[in-house]
């Protein structure tokens, strides 16, 4: 039916531009008709007529503008960036156009040029507050924080009687441990909008991190009563009563949550402690399986669970699940000394006094390392990981590198490449590897290795073999045979058996003897983004930053790790210097700049590697996936599409679930 009366108002408005006089007229009504469609949130009407007009009038800036609107609040971001610099191309002094270019940048992650934006469209209009309010949002995301709160200063001059300007303001001056501003301005937010919930629960959060648990109950209480379906305040509300020994009280909250939001680990992991400590030790495990399910590669999940194990006497089960957090991370010292006291009670002496051991050794390396917040947590054997976690604390992974179909199935990217060993008879060649580099073969020879890969796959080689290998290089190396060639393989074979920390240091030894080889820096940033990648599943908190009064939409950061991808990245510009014409290089470039949250960067590095290699199947895919997660889902469907000509199988999952058949 939609359709029908677009195709009747494009027939009559055809029939009008045939008229004499009615041209402008009709420029006017698809004008008219598509600021009525925005104004009503009809989107994709909007731009069907806005569409319209442009066939009529191609140099029409409004009308490329209020298309970039309505792609905008699709999530359209790249289309809607388009089509800002086309209003901007054909009237270059259009003040909004730069201010929602910049809004849009900002969302993309493209802080740079988001702020140039802004500050063009200041220069135009500096009377207007609401680019200062925007630029703020910016500068806030980008953590630059003081000039945040200049610009929010300044918009409050000019609009004084907008609560999130005063509760962005709130969490810069809070970002720079100034609590007793950004008290003054939550107290401000709230008296602006009393029925504002975002208010209280900043300020109830504020007073749970000071202990004030009183105060923040009663902010909790209070956003709730703004809004019952408001999911955070129900769950900070929990861990107050959590924290008050009210567990009770809080496991209804966490109850509340999850009816709220189904697959909430955050919300499963919290309630399976609270309930693990009233006794209720079944419907805790429960829990926990749903956690593994939901964040299955998050080592908090089977170490806490193998706990409950051991109180509910299951020690075979706690055993495995100390395992699989030590599979998943094998520096964990912590599930080694637990294993062993396992292992003792279940007289397997031996085991227990191996197990021992290697965590007494762990613990060494790691206390030598304590100035590295990243040893840190490892080094403290009495934490227990048992208390609750915050909102602001991302289970596993992040948003980019998995996108789920309908069904619950998980669509992950495809992996990093880098020289791995591989049995010559089982490894498959995908048609990227077709891809001829007469500088990698020369490097595979001169290495001199019959397993020397450089794949995505994983190793097919047994733990055994590959623990013997890297003994016997261990043996060559201490008879002072130090050459790259040999450091290299080491590094291969300790990544290998995930000795992630001496891997990285085997490298860096390999690079000092021969730093004009970009296979060397390849192979330790894929090793440095798998180290990363299993401590983040302990201790990855994001900083969640939400502003819901923007003049377009609200725009959202949770990308600010507490570990950053920033030395992989380095080893690959490196990389890249050395050897410019290696699509991998570029490849792995934008896988991790996927994982940081820099999708334009992401989408330039893909690029240059198609261009490198026009077939590289593993390209297109991870490039249509960061595509579909900015929303601009038929180019990111198009490159599916190419990578399943290519090969990768998963595609025709993927096109089955966001290839839309038209109406």
């Amino acid at each position: 039916m939609r359709k029908i009366i677009i195709s009747l108002l494009f027939g009559w408005c055809c029939l009008l531009l045939n008229t004499p006089g009615y041209g402008q007229l009709n420029k006017a009504y698809f004008f008219w008709v598509g600021r009525g469609f925005l104004i009503d949130n009809q989107y994709q009407e909007a731009i069907e007529t806005l569409n319209m007009l442009l066939k009529v009038d191609a140099d029409s800036y409004e009308a490329y503008f209020l298309r970039g609107i309505a792609k905008y609040n699709l999530d359209d971001l790249l289309g809607a960036e388009y089509d800002f610099s086309q209003a901007i191309e054909k009237n270059p002094v259009y003040t909004m156009a730069y201010q929602y270019r910049a809004i849009t940048r900002s969302r993309l992650g493209n802080y740079d040029d988001a702020l140039n934006d802004f500050q063009e469209a200041i220069e135009l209009r500096p009377d207007l507050p609401g680019p200062y309010y925007s630029r703020g949002v910016t500068y806030l995301l980008s953590q630059q924080f003081e000039k945040a709160i200049d610009d929010f200063t300044q918009f409050i001059r000019q609009e004084n009687k907008v609560a999130d300007a005063y509760i962005n303001r709130g969490t810069a001056y809070l970002f720079l441990k100034d609590t007793t501003r950004a008290f003054e301005d939550y107290n401000t937010a709230i008296r602006t909008n009393r029925e504002d919930p975002n208010g209280y629960n900043r300020r109830g959060s504020l007073y749970m991190t000071q202990g004030q648990y009183d105060k923040a109950l009663e902010d909790f209480d209070m956003a709730i009563a703004c809004d019952t379906n408001y999911l955070l305040s129900y769950f900070n509300r929990a861990i107050v009563y959590s924290n008050t020994n009210r567990p009770m009280q809080s496991l209804a909250d966490f109850d509340k949550v999850i009816r709220l939001d189904s697959t909430n680990s955050l919300s499963y992991f919290n309630r399976a402690i609270v309930r693990s400590q009233v006794g209720d030790y079944n419907r805790a495990l429960d829990d926990y399986n749903k956690v593994a399910m939901y964040s299955p590669g998050n080592v908090l999940v089977y170490y806490n669970r193998a706990g409950l194990y051991s109180q509910l006497g299951d020690y075979p089960a706690a055993i495995q699940d100390y395992s699989k957090a030590i599979e998943l991370y094998p520096d964990f010292a912590n599930a080694y000394l637990n294993r062993a006291n396992l292992r003792y009670l279940m007289q397997d002496t031996k085991g227990a006094k191996q197990d021992r051991n290697i965590a007494e050794r762990k613990i060494a390396e790691y206390r030598s390392k304590l100035t590295d917040s990243t040893f840190s947590i490892y080094a403290d054997t009495s934490r227990k990981f048992n208390q609750l976690l915050s909102f602001d604390t991302k289970m596993s992974g992040v948003d980019f590198e998995r996108i789920s179909n309908r069904d619950g199935d998980n669509i992950a990217m495809k992996p990093l490449f880098r020289f791995t060993l591989m049995k010559p008879d089982t490894s498959t060649m995908p048609k990227s590897q077709a891809y001829y580099l007469a500088r990698v073969v020369d490097f595979s020879k001169e290495v001199d290795n019959p397993y020397l890969r450089l794949t995505t796959q994983s190793s097919d080689l047994s733990p055994d073999s590959v623990l013997a290998m890297d003994q016997r290089l261990e043996k060559e190396l201490l008879e002072n045979n130090s050459d790259w060639h040999t450091l290299f393989e080491r590094g291969i074979t300790q990544s290998l058996i995930k000795q992630y920390t001496n891997s990285v240091n085997t490298y860096t030894a390999a690079i000092d003897k021969n730093p004009t080889n970009p296979f060397l820096y390849l192979n330790r940033s894929t090793t440095r983004s798998e180290m990363i990648d299993f401590i983040s599943s302990i201790d990855n908190s994001y900083q969640r930053i939400t502003i819901d009064s923007d003049p377009v939409n609200r725009l959202k950061n949770n990308s600010s790790r507490t570990y950053n991808y920033d030395e992989c990245i380095a080893d690959l510009n490196k990389a890249a210097k050395l050897f410019p014409e290696c699509a991998y290089i570029y490849y792995n470039r934008a896988n991790l700049h996927t994982l940081s949250g820099r999708l334009p960067d992401a989408y330039d590095d893909y690029t240059k590697a198609i261009e490198l290699n026009p077939n590289f199947a593993e390209a297109y895919f991870n490039r249509g996936l960061v595509q579909i997660y900015l929303k601009d889902t038929r180019k990111g469907c198009l490159d599916i599409s190419k990578a399943g000509e290519l090969g990768i199988q998963e595609a025709y999952t993927v096109l089955k679930r966001y290839s839309v058949a038209e109406d």
